[in-house]
């Protein structure tokens, strides 16, 4: 770019900036900006459209247009080229906007004799604030420089904006951070929770985006590049596990930080004017808006190494660092794009909830809220653009939704339903040691899942008669390295003995799909729920499958071992599984160690196909789990993680409800003791009509127990049966009508 185009770009970001320090209302601001940008690019229009709502786009601003349709003229997100531009993030510049695809005229602006037309996203950090336009009568190209102009000045825009310089009346105008939002998401971890927003990162806030000194400013940039470079480095150093694997992610992270184009990029915003903070954040808005364009996993990874590198050199510039001297509040909400099991596990049951704008169901931070028995709420999108630190919040974690900031009619809303929950709590509380046994004397096993220590005081509080699912990858999820036998060993010896002589079952490493080691590199998977995942990955990794059984072994010193084998999808790899345990019990009792008194050897029936295997699978098997997350995901080809299709399935479906009937009956053929684990088995309407179709051991999470127990106590399992029997003869697609229908009839008797 020539030297004196730079200067016209300079010249034009310091009268901005004066402009913007000048006292006045935000529409006053406005107007004088669009007069500015329009006097100095020499063009007869200059319009600022900004957000009204999520899906709306008002303007708030006009140099050229009629005055009369500021806050009147509105267009939706994609409607004409102004909402082509905020949909896509993308500049659209064109010499004949009327001939261009999708455009819309609109009377009352009186923009129909204007041509040129050159428009541009005004976004933060991947936030969407609106569009900034410029238009002139002939019909003209604008050039690569002034298109990069205009996007310098509409990132400045987008900056000032963020700190309120333009508020004013209307929801167009609203301050920044102080309406209410609410955010819908998914459900991580269930439970209702009320608090203050704790950022996991808190948001660098650039207050000086206009810079008068280029030089000064690239020789700031470049210093901050060079002590990020040396982070990255020391970094790289105390990493090193002798991985090669986990090494070539890292130098791939490196060789973003030394990537010449990037700081190329960030010195010539600097030379067009902004400062250096400006500069880093106008590359990393960038990069998010490539993010949502990008479908591909790998790319998308890379992607996220830029951004997060941005976020340390903004650190580095600002000062601002994680330590921002803010008070943690008494009741903290965790906010975060997303957060690693060991972070998570370091703030413990000090926080009140946790919401995520990305994270899955099965992640290692939603095993660990579930662990930590903390609602979750994830794919909350720009959330952590919206919160700030103190922010009250409420956590829905039943429904999967957020209210940030809510008004006074919703908070007390939820305070009822609150308080409503914790009333019931108290009443399970005085069935903790009462059995879930039916009004025709049919008895359930109740069991709880677990993953942590931190799990276990559950056991006890809740009623539980032992421990159906203990989850073993939790303790390789939060290391940056493999665990050694004897950690683990010390740990499972410690989990049975907080079981106080309950039946404990320890389901072998599921790693892989969403839970994917620090330490070990993702798989570019097309499905990876489909792909190299739990026994799979055991029977190809045997190192660490028999290192995890050893400390299992060790663990038990004499006491009964149940150990139980995931995401089994045919006989032949129970057989080899089971043949690996063999072998290390006569490997075990050689070296002179204490046996367990007796081993349990069980397997988690998650894939349709098992259920159909050899009648000596079934003989051969100690016990069988049903994994109903899985299972249910399989059976109908319906991804748990799409929300478009996962809630479209019903548990209580005809066909999945006599797919899991004739499990329990091949089970009963052989005597095979038979569970039921997953997040069905914890809905209390769902855990009786698994009850009346025979399963009799049921494990979830542990507040769930009393809600089941309750309903099991205060019906006839048998009449639950006829009840589902006459469903299904009746062709209904599902029998929770009639099972409901049923329930409330059994409410007026009683």
């Amino acid at each position: 770019m020539a030297d004196g185009t730079d200067s016209d770009s300079r010249r034009l970001l310091r009268r901005l900036r004066d402009t913007l320090a000048e006292t006045g209302k935000g529409q006053e601001r406005l107007d004088r900006i669009t007069q500015l940008i329009a006097d100095s690019m020499g063009c007869e229009v200059c319009s600022i459209y900004l957000f009204r709502d999520e899906q709306t786009l008002e303007l708030c601003a006009t140099e050229g247009l009629k005055a009369e349709s500021v806050h009147k003229t509105r267009m939706k997100l994609g409607e004409g080229l102004v909402g082509r531009v905020a949909k896509s993030g993308a500049a659209i510049n064109t010499a004949d906007a009327p001939a261009e695809k999708g455009f819309r005229y609109m009377p009352e602006t009186g923009e129909e004799i204007y041509s040129a037309f050159l428009g541009v996203p005004i976004q933060r950090l991947g936030e969407k604030l609106g569009v900034l336009v410029v238009q002139a009568r002939t019909r003209r190209q604008y050039s690569d420089d002034e298109v990069y102009a205009l996007e310098v000045v509409a990132m400045v825009l987008a900056e000032m904006a963020e700190l309120g310089a333009f508020t004013g009346e209307g929801e167009a105008l609203a301050a920044p951070h102080q309406h209410p939002v609410l955010f819908r998401g998914g459900t991580g971890q269930e439970g209702s929770a009320e608090g203050h927003v704790w950022l996991h990162e808190p948001r660098v806030v650039v207050t000086n985006p206009v810079a008068d000194d280029p030089h000064a400013e690239c020789d700031r940039l470049r210093a901050a590049v060079a002590e990020l470079r040396l982070s990255v480095d020391t970094l790289l150093s105390e990493a090193d596990t002798g991985d090669g694997e986990q090494q070539q992610v890292l130098e791939a992270y490196r060789m973003f930080a030394n990537s010449r184009g990037w700081l190329a990029r960030m010195e010539e915003d600097i030379l067009r004017g902004l400062s250096a903070e400006a500069a880093v954040e106008k590359e990393q808005s960038t990069t998010r808006a490539r993010l949502d364009q990008v479908p591909d996993p790998y790319l998308r990874e890379r992607l996220h190494d830029l951004d997060d590198l941005s976020n340390r050199l903004l650190r580095i510039l600002t000062g601002q660092g994680a330590e921002t001297g803010a008070a943690m509040p008494e009741d903290p909400v965790l906010v975060a794009r997303n957060i690693g099991p060991g972070e998570l596990l370091e703030y413990g049951r000090k926080l009140k909830g946790v919401v995520l704008e990305e994270g899955s169901v099965g992640s290692h931070a939603a095993v660990v809220a579930r662990a930590l028995a903390i609602p979750l709420v994830i794919h909350a999108e720009r959330i952590t653009t919206e919160a700030l630190n103190g922010d009250h919040i409420l956590v829905d974690g039943d429904q999967g939704v957020v209210h940030l900031r809510p008004d006074d009619t919703v908070a007390a809303a939820f305070r009822d339903k609150i308080a409503m929950q914790a009333k019931a709590m108290e009443r399970y509380a005085g069935l903790r040691l009462l059995p879930a046994r039916s009004l025709c004397g049919t008895t359930v096993a109740l069991h709880m899942n677990a993953g942590l220590m931190a799990d276990l005081p559950s056991l006890e509080g809740s009623g539980a008669e032992g421990v159906g699912l203990f989850r073993t990858e939790l303790q390789f999820l939060i290391r940056n390295q493999v665990p050694k036998r004897a950690e683990l060993a010390g740990i499972y010896s410690r989990v049975l003995d907080a079981a106080k002589g309950r039946r404990v079952v320890f389901r072998t490493l599921d790693i892989g799909s969403d839970k994917v080691l620090p330490y070990m590199k993702p798989q570019d998977e097309p499905n990876p729920a489909m792909g190299w995942r739990a026994i799979r990955v055991g029977l190809d990794k045997t190192g660490v499958l028999r290192m995890q059984l050893q400390a299992l072994l060790r663990a038990a010193k004499g006491r009964p071992l149940s150990v139980m084998f995931p995401f089994v999808a045919q006989f032949s790899e129970f057989i080899e599984a089971r043949d690996h345990l063999l072998r290390e019990i006569d490997r075990e009792g050689q070296l002179g160690h204490v046996l367990p008194e007796r081993v349990e050897i069980g397997a988690m029936l998650e894939t349709p196909s098992l259920a159909f295997a050899p009648k000596a699978f079934f003989e051969m098997a100690d016990f069988v789990s049903i994994g109903g997350n899985d299972l249910k995901q399989f059976f109908f080809a319906a991804d748990r993680e799409n929300e478009r299709v996962r809630r479209r399935y019903d548990s209580l479906d005809a066909s999945f409800l006599s797919f899991i009937r004739r499990i329990v009956e091949r089970c009963a053929e052989t005597g095979t003791p038979l569970s039921f684990c997953g997040e069905d088995a914890g809905r209390p309407i769902e855990a009786l009509c698994l009850a009346a179709i025979g399963l009799r051991s049921l494990s979830m999470r542990p507040a769930s127990i009393g809600p089941v127990k309750t309903l099991i106590r205060r019906i006839h399992l048998d009449e639950a049966r006829g009840v589902i029997d006459a469903a299904l003869a009746s062709g209904a697609q599902s029998v929770r009508p009639a099972v409901i229908d049923w329930l409330s009839r059994q409410g007026e008797e009683r």
